[in-house]
């Protein structure tokens, strides 16, 4: 376990572009499965990090030594009938870091901050199989159901997603 990460939220994406950029390039190498497939180029990986930030998307990075080792993205319902509720996004952790407790750390920057803006359902979804389906259980995930066919890797197999949700 890393004791010294540190987990706080992106509002001015420039500054750290590049760093997410090579963050998301690393685990799309890694085979996560997140939306993009390898191989992933750096201006693509830029342009998608240039728009990511709005007022519905909040973005959480955990560093350590003040070096981007994670990201999660927390996206607000704005719609009439779903001010309670927000879906996690694009939970990544660097491949040299993983099993070190960030993503943990960042999960719960993430669910923090739902919380202070008043959302009290959590909703998510990974490739079945993924460790990341670990660490959602453990923290009090509960699955509701899988999509079959939902994601295409690199060498074009179809994998399912699990769907989760968290209430609190």
């Amino acid at each position: 376990m890393v004791n010294n990460v540190k987990v706080e939220q992106v509002e001015i994406i420039e500054e750290h572009v590049n760093e997410l950029s090579d963050l998301l390039i690393k685990v799309i190498e890694d085979d996560a499965s997140i939306g993009f497939l390898p191989p992933l180029q750096f201006s693509a990986a830029k342009k998608y990090w240039m728009n990511v930030l709005n007022p519905e998307v909040l973005l959480f990075v955990a560093k350590i030594n003040n070096q981007i080792v994670g990201s999660v993205q927390l996206h607000l319902c704005t719609k009439q009938n779903g001010g309670h509720r927000a879906e996690i996004a694009k939970l990544m952790t660097h491949p040299n870091y993983r099993r070190n407790g960030i993503g943990r750390s960042l999960m719960k920057k993430a669910e923090e901050r739902a919380k202070q803006e008043g959302r009290s359902l959590l909703v998510l979804d990974t490739r079945e199989g993924d460790p990341s389906n670990l660490l959602y259980s453990s923290i009090g995930y509960i699955q509701v159901g899988k999509i079959p066919y939902y994601a295409k890797s690199a060498n074009g197999e179809l994998h399912s997603t699990v769907l989760y949700y968290k209430f609190f």
